[in-house]
């Protein structure tokens, strides 16, 4: 994993803006519809030349594949995996029920979503998840992956923007955030317990996990269960229960890890990637101790919005270990503010001194731009200049430091 050396690195997340027909295709998929697979490659690489140029033009240091080929940064693995059926009973958020004239105005917004081109969409975030009823099993050609990283390939030769990159990533989702969501069925024969079907879920993922970094891209885990689930699965709970399902998560994780060097890994943990109240957010410091053991090369953690801008402090009493570098997110996902680039390097420069080594900080963003298929809340025009004062704040901060 390359590291700041000489100057602060820039990266984001993961999920990029698709375009208005890339969007029609996924949705027309997810909804049982049948797209023809050349036609859908063929969108899915405009679409990838055009955001990987786009990151190049914005400076941006180590530059992802966007998600495009995915219905979500989690959702996508019920499409690669068998033993998933029926409808998961999920929670939601805490804010829905507290705050009910914001639930009112989303839902209002959702139903009404429309894409950048006016086609009125609905959005994968409606769409209700299945659940685990038998064994679960990835698909060993891993066909789905394959194909993904492909499709990054030729956006990256065709873009000719490859040399522009100090490096690639590649998202994949962790094994507890799919354990949460992709529940398990009270009567599946196979797993008596969550942490049989966790771990289950460890071993098939693993599959992914080591495809990725064997193709050359650096590995971000996406964990969001690490912090949200506080406030879901766990709301009436001692916090302490939480904690003890968190340290378990770490564990599976770092079991489908096991045979990755961690400085090929990064590790993404966020309360939800959401324009609300967040009332419910718990804090980083009873999470930092756990999520110190996953055995990861680095740590992405949501620090932009302002729910969590204050906890950079905590990294001078909850020292970061050596053996890993940090991602704060300094640009915020959900609000079409933009960070004014000194703004940007202050927080940067904060992290720095709270750690005490520049060249373990890289720029980073709260989290994705479109976790899932249509849930935008900031658009492409606008999510692209974030990027760009993004990689300004970094120049900035770059030259205070050095």
């Amino acid at each position: 994993m390359k590291l700041s050396e000489s100057r602060i690195l820039t990266t984001h997340v993961g999920s990029l803006p698709r375009s208005g027909a890339l969007l029609k295709m996924l949705l027309t998929l997810e909804q049982g519809g049948s797209v023809e697979r050349d036609a859908f490659r063929a969108q899915v690489t405009a679409d990838m030349v055009e955001i990987v140029r786009r990151q190049a033009e914005a400076g941006i240091d180590v530059a992802g594949d966007g998600e495009l080929p995915r219905i979500g940064f989690s959702f996508y693995v019920k499409d690669r995996m068998t033993g998933f059926g029926g409808e998961a009973q999920r929670g939601t958020v805490t804010d829905f029920a507290k705050f009910p004239g914001y639930a009112a105005l989303k839902m209002a917004a959702l139903r009404g979503a429309s894409n950048e081109e006016g086609d009125v969409t609905a959005t994968a975030s409606l769409y209700k998840m299945p659940e685990a009823q038998e064994a679960i099993r990835y698909d060993d050609a891993l066909a789905a992956a394959k194909e993904e990283m492909v499709l990054f390939a030729d956006g990256l030769a065709e873009s000719g923007t490859a040399d522009q990159f100090a490096e690639t990533f590649v998202t994949a989702a962790a094994p507890g955030i799919i354990s949460t969501t992709l529940l398990r069925a009270a009567d599946n024969p196979a797993y008596e317990t969550d942490r049989d079907y966790l771990f289950a879920l460890a071993a098939e993922l693993k599959k992914e996990y080591e495809y990725i970094v064997s193709q050359g891209h650096i590995l971000q885990i996406d964990a969001p269960d690490l912090a949200l689930e506080r406030q879901i699965m766990f709301v009436d709970q001692p916090l302490d229960v939480f904690l003890e399902r968190a340290a378990l998560h770490v564990e599976a994780l770092n079991a489908a890890l096991a045979d990755i060097p961690p400085e090929k890994t990064r590790l993404h943990v966020c309360w939800g990637n959401w324009d609300g109240p967040h009332i419910d957010d718990m804090e980083l410091e009873p999470l930092l101790p756990i999520i110190y053991e996953a055995k990861v090369g680095a740590l992405s953690i949501a620090c932009a919005n302002p729910r969590h801008q204050h906890e950079w402090r905590l990294f001078k009493t909850h020292k970061l270990p050596d053996r890993m570098a940090l991602i704060p997110g300094v640009i915020d996902v959900t609000t079409n503010y933009l960070e004014h680039p000194q703004v940007v390097a202050d927080r940067i420069c904060q992290f720095v001194d709270a750690i005490g080594d520049r060249e373990r900080v890289i720029a980073g963003c709260d989290c994705g731009f479109s976790t899932f298929a249509g849930w935008v809340m900031v658009p492409a025009d606008v999510a692209w200049k974030k990027m760009e004062m993004l990689t300004e704040g970094a120049r900035i901060a770059s030259e205070r430091l050095w």
